[in-house]
């Protein structure tokens, strides 16, 4: 059976469904359908538009491996930015030509050996393999609020920002404290007539300026390639492997150093003690994700910016009641509340061996092997999935760490040394016992936190382990851990 042509099914256009199709087309497997629910490719940062919309990671690092860009404009990119690189990419590449577009997944059904897929736009027919590149940050949390429904003004999410509406001399409330509602307080704070933050939990924040690139350096990097790469090259260090490493434990002096300098970034650049201490978390640096601001502080403390932390009572017509009593009469509400992480597949029914639904599953806790493969579904993959690494790295990086376990996998199946494979029970037990048992150590459980990252069983769902650790063991499949047919 050697030399067996697939047919592969991937599900989104985002990072990592333009990276996965670039990869597979590259190893020649077979034939490549992307599914994206879009009109276009780019995922989150096709959706997200909000003003002051920018990635937390730098250009130079948030970038395919394969695909350097020598001309960001500045140090960390804007949105705007960052989707059209995808989109080049994704037409440079020829991705483009694989792409559905406007065709939702609503299930995928294993049978016989194969996976049957059905879009909105009907029936798709059968495929070998299955690789979820849908990302975590594309289903919209709205916070459960009496009276959300009741409000007169104009609402919407921060993902679905509406551009017609005006905030120019408006009273403007924002629900959220993350970095979503960091980023639009400044970028709207001087044209609205007020605004009003709502915020729940105090966030710790990294004071860093947004440099322009220089143009001599842009053609310094055009140039000699070699720069990019050497740049590339430090900020994983510094970011994928110092960090993170100080996330999980193993690092303690450099989390010592994040933590002094978020506490000095509050101290000396908020002014008044009130709004110093309201804006203080009492939780530890880094048990939740950083965020990386220099002019967040700068905007709260204007007059027209408020900061509201008595918590919601309710919403009414005219505005939020705080649970002081008091009405924060409002024009416009947005809500900066993020995305759920957990049901990122869902309302899609993925439904693989003997019948057996993902979703009822992974109802209470996902678990995967190395983040990539399910026992019961054989030959689907995710790129994102359980334990992925998250925190302020380069999700694109950790994709593409990913893909290149996964293509290995497809590569196998392509020569004929099997037809299906999945993890075995025993191997996806063993991994999940281990992350169990390293998670303690970390800053999400020891550092007095409630963060997106734990699932609805208490557990903290990211990588408990160093970066170099994940890169290593999913630089080659053990097949040892994987049930074969």
């Amino acid at each position: 059976m050697g030399g067996k042509k697939l047919r592969i099914a991937v599900i989104g256009a985002g990072a990592s469904g333009i990276a996965a199709t670039i990869k597979l087309k590259e190893a020649d497997v077979g034939e490549v359908v992307v599914f994206e629910k879009a009109n276009d490719v780019g995922g989150t940062w096709r959706d997200n538009t909000y003003p002051g919309v920018g990635c937390d990671v730098p250009s130079h690092l948030y970038r395919y491996s394969f695909a350097p860009k020598s001309d960001w404009t500045t140090e960390y990119a804007p949105g705007s930015e960052i989707f059209d690189y995808f989109k080049t990419v994704a037409k440079d590449y020829g991705v483009l030509d694989n792409v559905v577009f406007s065709s939702e997944v609503k299930s995928a059904e294993y049978a016989d050996g194969r996976w049957h897929i059905h879009t909105s736009l009907g029936d798709q027919g059968w495929f070998d393999i299955v690789i979820s590149a849908m990302g975590v940050l594309h289903r919209e949390v709205y916070p459960d609020i009496d009276g959300r429904e009741e409000f007169e003004g104009i609402s919407f999410h921060s993902s679905k920002w509406d551009h017609s509406v005006s905030l120019k001399g408006k009273r403007v409330g924002i629900i959220g404290s993350g970095s979503t509602a960091v980023q639009i307080l400044p970028a709207i704070v001087d044209e609205v007539a007020d605004v009003s933050l709502f915020q729940r939990t105090p966030q710790w924040v990294v004071d860093v300026e947004n440099k322009p690139i220089s143009e001599e350096k842009k053609a310094a990097y055009k140039s000699d390639p070699s720069k990019m790469q050497d740049l590339y090259d430090f900020l994983a260090d510094l970011l994928n492997d110092k960090f993170a490493a100080a996330l999980v434990g193993e690092n303690d002096e450099g989390l010592a150093e994040i933590s002094e300098t978020c506490k000095s970034n509050l101290e000396n650049n908020i002014h008044d003690p009130d709004l110093r201490a309201r804006l203080r978390p009492d939780y530890d640096v880094g048990c939740k994700r950083l965020v990386v601001s220099n002019k967040f502080y700068p905007a709260i403390q204007k007059s027209n910016a408020h900061l509201v932390d008595a918590g919601i009572d309710k919403i009414e017509k005219t505005g939020i009641r705080s649970k002081d009593g008091k009405l924060h009469e409002l024009d416009v509400l947005i809500y900066a509340t993020g995305f759920d992480p957990f049901n990122f597949f869902k309302p899609m029914k993925v439904i693989g061996r003997e019948g057996k639904d993902l979703g009822e599953i992974w109802a209470q806790s996902s678990k995967a092997l190395r983040s990539v493969t399910v026992p019961d579904f054989p030959n689907f993959f995710f790129l994102g999935g359980p334990n992925s690494p998250i925190g302020n790295f380069s999700f694109v990086m950790t994709a593409e760490a990913q893909l290149g376990y996964v293509v290995k996998l497809v590569k196998l199946l392509s020569e004929g040394q099997f037809r299906e494979i999945e993890p075995t029970v025993e191997a996806t037990d063993a991994f999940n016992t281990a992350i169990d048992a390293a998670m303690p150590k970390t800053i999400w459980v020891t550092g007095g936190c409630q963060s997106w990252y734990f699932d609805k069983s208490g557990k903290v769902a990211s990588w408990p382990w160093t970066y170099e650790k994940f890169q290593e063991d999913l630089r080659t499949p053990n097949l040892e851990e994987f049930r074969q047919i």
